[in-house]
């Protein structure tokens, strides 16, 4: 393999040799074009490094970021750079045309932050859902003390579907098997589709299982409510709580994207609230769903039930 200071030697001397005897002369002899000749003469200023090969990087390229586009990252960066995929999809409302990988160059590229550390945790297979409403994970969340000013104790009942991550959250003063009913019921009648089956960890407010001999005979209302409804129940293993992992996962989530920003003054004002975070997070795109939001993976298959 020719190194690039003996290509540029070469042309020194192809070019030392048109000097005295002609540039079709050294063309022909050295078996190079005349344009490549004339083009080197051109470069050549007495120094053998002039005539080393340049970059073929092009200045501009069709679909580079524009200066608009660049505007928006930084304009949006300041109150979204702790969840890029929120200032991903504010920003394309805006009329940003990149992917959600270009942005994150960009911000590299720009010095705004650092890519997020991502541990190489090789997770097991997991046959993922075929369909909305094969199976729904539940799950309870106590809404941090720091956001409530009446100094009283609530939770947060979530639902997600594995299929099309819609999430469904109602807030509770309530930890109960009482208020599970109440979501459960709740639940049916916001998910636009049918539930088959319903998973939970083993907590006393969705199951007896884990507090008496005989949990066939004590039911909870949870429990009676699913089995006259026809909806299979999936209790995970104890100590286990990874087997939830998606409605454990969206509990962070909810934790940064909510809580972090909201006051509330009583159960009615925590309702209120949550009910208008609850339309807008299904609308922000997922990387488990290749950068598409729950809503838009719902209306697709809407469209073919």
């Amino acid at each position: 393999m020719i190194s690039i200071a003996s290509r540029a030697h070469f042309r020194q001397r192809v070019i030392r040799y048109a000097e005295e005897n002609g540039v079709t002369s050294a063309a022909i002899r050295h078996r190079v074009s005349r344009q490549a000749i004339y083009e080197w003469k051109r470069r050549y200023d007495g120094d053998w490094k002039s005539l080393m090969d340049r970059s073929h990087r092009p200045h501009h390229h069709p679909k580079e970021q524009k200066p608009e586009e660049i505007r928006l990252i930084e304009r949006y960066w300041k109150h979204n750079q702790d969840d890029r995929i929120v200032l991903w999809a504010k920003i394309r409302k805006q009329g940003y045309r990149h992917s959600y990988k270009s942005m994150l160059r960009e911000i590299r590229r720009l010095q705004l932050g650092t890519p997020p550390i991502r541990h190489g945790v090789k997770s097991k297979p997991y046959k993922r859902a075929a369909y909305p409403g094969q199976k729904v994970q539940l799950d309870v969340k106590y809404v941090p003390g720091y956001c409530v000013s009446d100094g009283r104790r609530y939770y947060q009942y979530t639902a997600i579907d594995e299929c099309t991550r819609l999430v469904y959250r109602e807030m509770y003063d309530e930890h109960s098997t009482y208020s599970s009913l109440d979501f459960l019921c709740k639940l049916i009648e916001a998910f636009p589709f049918p539930i088959r089956e319903i998973q939970t960890d083993n907590g006393s407010e969705w199951t007896n299982a884990l507090h008496t001999n005989k949990p066939e005979k004590h039911r909870t209302l949870f429990e009676r409510q699913l089995e006259e409804w026809n909806i299979r129940y999936h209790r995970i293993r104890v100590a286990t709580p990874r087997h939830n992992g998606k409605v454990e996962r969206q509990h962070r989530t909810d934790e940064k994207r909510f809580y972090r920003h909201m006051r509330m003054y009583s159960l009615k004002d925590g309702r209120r609230q949550l009910k208008a975070y609850n339309k807008r997070s299904n609308a922000i795109p997922k990387i488990c769903l290749n950068y598409d939001s729950p809503d838009e993976v719902l209306s697709r298959y809407l469209a073919v039930m």
